[in-house]
């Protein structure tokens, strides 16, 4: 029998079916309306969910939630982007519509789990991922397992701040703030690459970083060096603190590649402890846009 992995992000949603060892069997897709808000998520649910529990024999759900979650209760405490989600029982919810074990977590606790066990953790412990998206989130596993603080309490890592004043790794490097960083840079600097994607085609501007990089567009570096600045040092308390094996990047962001990956492999030792140096080995993705569903379904193999 099937089992079913579920993302509801900041801006997008998935749901895969499939055997394990992942021979998907159906995979549904959609784009978050913030306008809509928790409902407007919650009725694509509904329709996605009305074909696919018809035609699949389904054992169990995993979902992975772009926010805070009470695990013990399945309750969301609240979602940073999309306004109807505070106090919703998601996993009471979700089993009243399918009749099936809902287990709900973190969505970046679900993405590392994914990774530890099938992708660029396997074989790693501890394993800390990272998702550079919409917003900046985080999860540690440790013993195959996802380690959990105090409910809410997660591996806020997107929440940790770079000085004093209130930057965060997520005012800094998540998906949002890139776009802000590449509008603001793009009106003061000399014609480039850069400057001319923006202007052709406004919106979303973080996915224009990696074409003007691949032109060799000066604006571009050093964008990048100074969001892989900031990555490394927040991510170098997370080492001091929890000694990761591996770190790897995920989320949108993290389709930059290899020059991201590594330009914080290269700046995250001057951050560490000579003892820590050179400190984790720093990886992409290999689950890539399916680390949160296939975590998903792992989680679901346990509900």
């Amino acid at each position: 029998m099937p089992y079913a992995g579920m993302e509801i992000g900041g801006t997008k949603l998935q749901i895969i079916v499939a055997e394990t060892p992942f021979q998907v069997l159906a995979r549904r897709e959609g784009r978050v309306d913030p306008a809509g808000g928790a409902e407007a998520i919650r009725q694509w649910i509904v329709q996605q969910w009305g074909e696919l529990g018809k035609t699949y024999d389904i054992r169990a759900l995993g979902v992975g939630f772009g926010g805070p979650v009470n695990r013990r209760t399945g309750t969301i405490v609240r979602s940073h982007q999309i306004h109807g989600w505070s106090g919703f029982p998601l996993r009471d919810w979700l089993q009243q519509l399918t009749r099936l074990p809902v287990a709900v977590e973190n969505d970046a606790n679900v993405a590392a789990l994914g990774e530890a066990w099938h992708g660029a953790g396997r074989g790693c412990d501890p394993v800390f991922y990272i998702t550079l998206g919409s917003g900046v989130g985080g999860g540690l596993i440790y013993g195959g397992r996802i380690y959990h603080g105090q409910p809410p309490g997660e591996a806020e890592v997107g929440h940790i701040r770079l000085d004093r004043s209130g930057a965060t790794i997520e005012s800094r490097c998540s998906g949002w703030a890139m776009n802000q960083r590449i509008r603001a840079s793009v009106e003061k600097a000399p014609k480039g690459p850069l400057q001319d994607l923006v202007r052709m085609d406004p919106g979303d501007e973080a996915r224009h970083l990696g074409p003007a990089l691949a032109q060799g567009d000066c604006l571009a570096q050093q964008l990048l060096e100074e969001l892989a600045e900031d990555l490394a040092f927040g991510l170098s308390h997370m080492v001091h603190l929890v000694h990761p094996e591996v770190i790897i990047l995920g989320g949108g962001l993290s389709g930059l590649g290899e020059p991201l990956r590594a330009a914080v492999a290269h700046k995250l030792p001057s951050y560490l402890m000579e003892v820590f140096r050179p400190g984790p080995n720093v990886v992409l993705t290999a689950l890539g846009r399916d680390a949160v569903p296939v975590g998903a379904i792992e989680l679901a193999r346990w509900a």
